[in-house]
């Protein structure tokens, strides 16, 4: 089994661009990709790729997902196998094991680590507006750096008290355990009989969001001068929060990163929302830190082209040169902007509007190979060995462009900036090229000895298992039920299972204009599954099933479940795989209905039909269930009655006949519906 973080880094690293672009020609259109679609014949483009979203789907045969879906599909995988394809592809290592009950223990932490912060989060925006410190010190302070309220609700942005225990105090009295309080790092302490401490007392707070909007850590500026104080104080890491994985505004600018083919990168939490402010939306922050190939890879899930905007001052340009090669290695655009001296873009953003402040940007620009070409010029003036330097340097970068066109062109500018022949960049580039391809090769090879290992290890699990089940019991003859009754829990969840419209006369003018207006919903999937199931005490036999279900149903009154999306994300590997396989389940309608569509119409609508019958499949799914129990109990009846005594054989012919009345009547119920094939 996978580690739920291996998963998790695999989910984060995967981009559906460049998963899809592996075998499918994209070309773009919008903010999307669109393509042939590799799952029907396909004649005119009908896959679209979205990156913002960071999934595919075929708007003709239905076909689609994330990039873990795409690759089970295409290359006939399970869920695990796509997962440790996608681990090669990036590089991830992948380590296999069973969850040990500290393991269980550990992520059921993490989520509660994650509520905990939701909490914090809340509270400290609550002081912020509502208590007289945090309006007087807090809010006075974002108003003084010229944010609108609009904004500081925007980034939920807070305030916690200077009292030494005041958030941590009515935490723990809300029932939050002091553990998750010193796990995520929200508050200090010792000895369990010592009273916790805030660590944000006194600070404006800056929440820091995952990609997907879930509050992660907290960054917290002190406004007071205290001597031996630093000025931000971040969350530590944590089994939630790691640093270099993070970027400051992702989830405010991911949409805006899509639409505008940009991403602008600053260094600061106050640098973001200043930008937002002005309106440009398209920002995100390293947060101080140097940038990292997880990063780099989030950034690159929704644009390729960067431009990074430092301090005009030497600092600046120095931080401009760091990290910067890793953008270049993972076939980023890169553009540097050096804004005017004495300004960062916090301050310079509240100088300028929208407008403004493109302008100024498409004016200062520059690719960063021509800036760090100039910039170390200037530096090294005639001296022969810091120019020798500068060479190495500049071709050092040049050489981690993975386009060969785009190296080329580089080459080709360095070679007259530099006033140098051509080929001898290009002989030292692919110098550098082979011996960086030598070094990649060793940690390939080292990668595979590991995996290989692994294989091995879990190829003999495998077989013990194999031979395992061959000596255990056979399979419930129920299983193939209620896995139908499961597939439609998990697809459909709280849909409900009909809509009744009446046609109703309006006028608009002259015209009376007829219109269907909604008059009866029924249960939701989920719903009607608990109710037909409990009359008749019936219960899942298969655990997995049975815990899914039980998930479900703790959902059945919020309208906003995504049954699909939850399942498919769940923490759970097993109820994962599961789920993935469920929602990707091929499926036909039977020749009847087939002929009565048309069999290219029936093929393409069967999934929407799907959906529309609802009322009628779904009863179906809990009906054959009903069917199934019966036909076991006959046939249990029948075996009694070859030993049983005269005594208990009357009782049991009662039985048998009451049984077979009731097969009578689930047979009539059945009919001649419609029946699915796999």
């Amino acid at each position: 089994m996978i580690d739920q973080l291996t998963i998790a880094r695999i989910q984060d690293a995967a981009q559906i661009v460049d998963v899809v672009s592996d075998f499918v020609t994209l070309r773009r259109r919008g903010v999307n990709y669109v393509g042939l679609c590799p799952f029907h014949d396909d004649r005119t483009p009908s896959f679209y790729v979205s990156p913002s979203k960071n999934i595919c789907k075929c708007f003709a045969c239905g076909e689609g997902g994330s990039p873990i879906h795409f690759v089970m599909k295409h290359e006939q995988l399970s869920y695990y196998e796509s997962l440790k394809y996608l681990a090669r592809k990036y590089g991830i290592e992948v380590v296999e094991k069973e969850y040990t009950d500290e393991e269980k223990q550990a992520q059921s932490d993490r989520e509660s680590m994650f509520i905990l912060n939701e909490y914090a989060r809340d509270y400290f925006v609550k002081i912020l507006h509502t208590h007289p410190e945090g309006k007087a010190v807090g809010l006075s302070y974002f108003r003084e750096r010229g944010f609108r309220d609009d904004i500081v609700k925007k980034f939920q942005l807070g305030y916690s008290l200077e009292q030494r225990d005041a958030f941590s105090t009515e935490a723990q009295k809300a029932g939050y355990r002091r553990d998750y309080l010193l796990k995520t790092g929200l508050s200090t302490g010792g000895e369990e009989n010592r009273p916790l401490i805030d660590r944000f007392r006194g600070r404006v707070l800056f929440p820091v969001h995952t990609l997907s909007g879930k509050v992660v850590a907290f960054g917290g500026r002190i406004l007071k001068k205290v001597e031996n104080v630093g000025k931000y104080v971040n969350s530590p890491e944590s089994e939630i929060y790691s640093k270099s994985r993070e970027l400051y505004g992702i989830y405010f600018a991911r949409n805006a990163i899509v639409k505008q083919d940009k991403c602008f990168l600053v260094e600061g939490y106050t640098d973001v929302i200043s930008m937002h402010q002005a309106g440009i939306e398209n920002v995100v922050a390293s947060s101080g830190t140097a940038l990292t190939h997880g990063q780099i890879r989030m950034i690159h899930r929704f644009s390729e082209n960067i431009t990074v905007l430092y301090d005009g001052d030497t600092a600046g340009i120095k931080a401009a040169l760091r990290g910067i090669d890793l953008l270049l290695e993972d076939g980023m655009n890169v553009k540097v902007v050096l804004l005017p001296e004495g300004e960062d873009p916090d301050s310079f953003a509240r100088k300028q509007n929208a407008e403004q402040f493109h302008r100024f940007i498409a004016e200062h620009e520059v690719d960063f190979i021509r800036f760090k070409t100039q910039l170390l010029l200037e530096e090294t003036g005639d001296d022969p060995v810091k120019r020798a330097g500068l060479i190495s340097n500049v071709v050092e970068s040049i050489a981690l462009i993975p386009n060969s066109i785009t190296r080329s062109v580089y080459i080709q500018e360095c070679a007259q900036m530099l006033q140098m022949q051509e080929r001898v960049l290009i002989a030292e580039i692919n110098r550098i090229r082979r011996r960086n391809f030598e070094r990649k090769k060793e940690q390939t090879e080292r990668a595979e000895a590991v995996a290989a290992t692994l294989t091995q290890t879990e190829t003999t699990t495998t077989l013990a298992g194999t031979k395992q089940l061959q000596k255990g019991a056979k399979a419930s003859p129920y299983d193939r039920y209620e896995r139908e009754i499961i597939r439609y829990v998990i697809r459909y969840g709280n849909t409900p299972i009909y809509r009744k419209y009446e046609k109703q006369k309006r006028k608009e003018g002259k015209k009376v204009v007829e219109e269907d207006i909604l008059v009866e919903e029924g249960p939701g999937v989920t719903e009607f599954v608990l109710f037909d199931l409990e009359r008749d005490n019936i219960v899942f036999t298969n655990e997995l099933y049975r815990r899914i279900f039980e998930e479900a149903s703790e959902h059945i009154d919020d309208s906003a479940f995504n049954s699909g999306r939850y399942f498919i994300s769940h923490a759970d590997p097993e109820i994962s795989r599961l789920a993935s396989e469920l929602m990707s389940d091929r499926y036909q309608l039977s020749k009847i209905h087939s002929r009565i569509l048309g069999e290219e119409e029936g093929d393409q609508s069967s999934r929407l039909l799907e959906q529309n019958l609802l009322n009628s499949y779904v009863p179906r799914a809990t009906t054959e269930l009903k069917n199934a129990y019966v036909l076991q109990k006959i046939e249990e009846i029948k075996k009694a009655l070859k030993n049983a005594s005269s005594d208990d054989e009357s009782g049991l012919i009662v039985q048998l006949l009451q049984l077979q009345q009731i097969k009578k009547l689930l047979a009539k119920e059945l009919g001649e519906r419609i029946i699915l094939k796999y």
